[in-house]
């Protein structure tokens, strides 16, 4: 895919460099020299000008991308007036980023494709991790809802699957079932292979090596877990 990055500070800099790691074509966008000069090799075109100014905005491929990201943060006028000049100039998805809840509020406003809060993100990705432990797995789907993959925790070792009624008393959903089996590799190592199972008989007895996808609130998800861990 092709990428349009407008702002090549700390995050839209690092993100530059990593969509390239990844294959795409990234082309790079910032009034600091300095700031074009740290990550120009890392791209495949960058430009030296104010995205402010829809003269200098004009020479920029924004129609040719598949995506435009502006990543300044600091500078809530310059976001906001180039988000507009895009919107303008027909851009076809747009990417933002917004570092506070009134810089949130005037994007959405836009109604473009995305807006990006990586700060709150890191931050509320580090204390769930610290919050369910390196046992779980989860994937935010919208504002309260994640999907959760777990390791089995030893509590509910030789139950069946149907009888956990997460459903009935968490408001949790069972999506599939991750059998673990273990068996030996080539060296003759005892290995764990997992299977997927997305139906199961309910008589099957779940055993330490398994793993449960369930789909549901976060806060629901917390309560089962501190009630099983």
């Amino acid at each position: 895919m092709k990428y349009l990055i407008i702002g090549l500070g700390h995050y839209g800099g690092l993100l530059a460099e990593e969509l390239t790691a990844l294959g795409h074509e990234v082309v790079g966008v910032d009034k600091d020299e300095l700031h074009v000069d740290r990550v120009k090799d890392k791209m495949a075109t960058s430009f030296v000008l104010d995205a402010t100014d829809d003269l200098a905005l004009s020479v920029l491929p924004v129609k040719n991308v598949d995506l435009v990201i502006v990543a300044i943060g600091d500078n809530f006028g310059a976001s906001v007036r180039i988000v507009s000049l895009l919107k303008k100039n027909k851009a076809k998805h747009i990417f933002a980023r917004a570092v506070d809840d009134v810089h949130r509020a005037v994007l959405e406003a836009f109604s473009i494709d995305r807006i990006l809060t990586p700060e709150q993100d890191a931050a509320r990705e580090l204390a769930q991790s610290l919050d369910l432990s390196s046992e779980v797995e989860s994937f935010q789907v919208d504002e309260s809802n994640y999907v959760f993959k777990f390791r089995l925790p030893k509590k509910l070792e030789g139950y069946h699957a149907n009888d956990l009624n997460l459903e009935t008393e968490f408001g949790l959903k069972i999506i599939s079932l991750v059998r673990g089996n273990v068996a030996l590799n080539c060296l003759g190592i005892s290995v764990v292979e997992r299977n997927v199972a997305n139906e199961f008989p309910e008589d099957y007895e779940l055993s330490l090596n398994d793993m449960l996808v369930c789909y549901g609130p976060y806060s629901r998800f917390t309560q089962f877990w501190k009630s099983v861990r």
